[in-house]
């Protein structure tokens, strides 16, 4: 049988070209075809480094089509680099179906390394870095959106998205009613000449882009859910209980009682002895 060709992801510039690594150079001049999301972008970027290679479009809406054809290439020999419109492929785009589709035929991917506008904004943020959660874009409807927001409201880890323009006032609004009035940095034009960062709280936020049209794509990253508040948060809602209520909510994760009594007592800073007098009490 034929030898296979390679898959090779090949990370782009997110704005300044410079950025660009010679890795990537090499493998774009010597693969026999470039897979782009944005085929115009991409080609201005050949241009600029003098490189002609065969250019095919692989994006959302042709990417069932295109990812078998590009998959036929390389079972037949052909080395294919993948890029995005900017930053890494893979990351929010289709590329992660295409990889998907590789490792399904044994074919070999190699990533090469570079820019991510999620990772540039967080570290320009001024966030914690330790643990992050990246989540990309939220949904347009906005019933999806705020379920997303839900579901992710008590992470403690700072949190990375994606928005356009267009939509950025209502993804802030939304934030800033279920996440509540917490640190953001708004990072656009990341490595370019008019590169910002806005660092204020999600109020601030709402009131700058009510006032002025945001422009150009954000990253937005979110300072977690403080533990502390939490923990509060926790205690509030135990308090309100009755102390049969406590125990059924650990019960009822499979939890035995004995264990479940152990647990309700730490909670609420009592013995052992004490919530079982308690709830003894409340079943008379």
């Amino acid at each position: 049988m034929d030898k296979k060709g390679m898959l090779y992801l090949c990370a782009t510039p997110i704005g300044n070209l410079e950025d660009i690594t010679l890795r990537v150079l090499r493998v774009l001049k010597e693969v026999d075809l470039i897979a782009a999301e944005d085929t115009r972008q991409t080609l201005k970027l050949l241009n600029h480094f003098q490189i002609n290679k065969p250019l095919i479009s692989y994006y959302e809406h042709n990417k069932s089509e295109r990812g078998k054809y590009i998959v036929e290439q390389i079972l037949q020999g052909k080395n294919v680099a993948l890029v995005s419109d900017a930053g890494t492929p893979g990351i929010s785009d289709p590329g992660e179906d295409l990889v998907r589709l590789c490792i399904e035929r044994d074919i070999t991917v190699s990533a090469l390394p570079g820019p991510v506008a999620a990772i540039t904004g967080l570290i320009l943020s001024g966030m914690p870095t330790g643990r992050f959660c990246f989540e990309g874009f939220l949904s347009v409807n906005k019933r999806n959106r705020r379920e997303h927001l839900e579901q992710i409201k008590n992470d403690p880890r700072t949190l990375i998205f994606y928005e356009a323009p267009h939509k950025l006032l209502n993804t802030l609004e939304d934030m800033y009613s279920i996440l509540g009035n917490r640190k953001i940095a708004l990072a656009r034009e990341l490595t370019k000449k008019f590169e910002e960062v806005i660092r204020c709280s999600l109020e601030e936020a709402i009131n700058r882009f009510k006032q002025s049209m945001p422009k150009g794509e954000f990253v937005l990253i979110v300072e977690g859910a403080d533990p502390r508040r939490l923990e509060k948060q926790k205690h509030q809602e135990w308090m309100n209980m009755s102390i049969s209520d406590h125990i059924y909510l650990y019960t009822s994760q499979g939890i035995d009682e004995k264990e479940a009594l152990k647990k309700v007592a730490k909670d609420r800073g009592i013995s052992k002895r004490e919530v079982y007098a308690l709830n003894l009490k409340n079943k008379k």
